[in-house]
């Protein structure tokens, strides 16, 4: 795994959504080599820890990473008071991202909440032959939902209340939509839907983790999950190194 540490220069902040930010920043030897699905660490003041945040898109023309993040304690708070023009510490690209298939083949992207940003820029290699389902608490959460459609997806939003889309889950939606292969990042509940979806209609299908990490690089040990080897037995790997993209038949779900 190639990896590095790296200023980058922060481009553009914007708030899409209530404590979400979207980030684009000047990387451009990140992105000459970062694949979708793989995320990135990146220091905050004051913090010890770096914060992982998934790699939303990738332009190896402009040279840029794009983040999308929300909130979610001091760490991601300061993340966000950073300015454009100001110098981001970044160690990336980190991780095993996703494994893109045939993109001549239709595919299904599957994205709740905060899982959304992970898929966008392996959809957008598929084009048109991608089908992208996003699901949100409510109206007022959804985000990118424009960003799968510029890049020529048919895209269905669902909500929990039923204020944008289908109201209900992400896994109604599911139903007529062909694909050759199934590519899913969001709440452990709605991942183990589209996984029992997928292994009832014979369908590979690739699973983004979230989990909390300390080093990124499969060094602390902190991030396991519990995975299974193709004869059934089953070991500890580890989000950060191992994924965050796993095969779903590897991962063991706790019950």
């Amino acid at each position: 795994m190639k990896y590095d540490v790296k200023l980058c220069k922060l481009l553009r902040k914007l708030e899409i959504a209530p404590g979400i930010f979207d980030m684009l920043v000047d990387a451009e030897e990140f992105a000459k080599i970062a694949q979708p699905g793989q995320f990135a660490h990146i220091l905050v003041p004051g913090k010890t820890l770096r914060r992982p945040i998934s790699i939303c898109d990738i332009s190896k023309e402009a040279g840029t990473l794009r983040f999308v993040f929300q909130i979610r304690g001091e760490g991601t708070e300061l993340l966000s008071q950073f300015n454009a023009g100001d110098d981001l510490d970044i160690l990336a690209p980190l991780g095993h991202g996703f494994t893109l298939g045939d993109t001549d083949k239709p595919a299904l992207f599957i994205g709740g909440g905060i899982g959304v940003p992970p898929l966008l820029n392996a959809a957008k290699t598929y084009g048109k032959n991608a089908t992208v389902i996003l699901g949100f608490r409510n109206a007022d959460a959804a985000i990118l939902e424009v960003d799968f459609a510029r890049a020529g997806c048919r895209v269905f939003v669902a909500t929990d209340d039923g204020s944008l889309g289908h109201h209900g889950l992400v896994t109604d939606c599911m139903d007529g939509v062909d694909a050759s292969v199934i590519y899913a990042c969001g709440p452990t509940p709605m991942l183990k839907a589209v996984c029992k979806v997928a292994q009832q209609r014979n369908i590979p299908c690739q699973i983004s983790l979230e989990e909390r990490m300390a080093c990124g690089i499969g060094a602390c040990l902190g991030c396991a999950c519990k995975l299974k080897h193709e004869d059934g037995t089953e070991y500890y790997g580890h989000v950060c190194k191992d994924g965050p993209v796993f095969d779903a038949e590897n991962i063991v779900w706790e019950h």
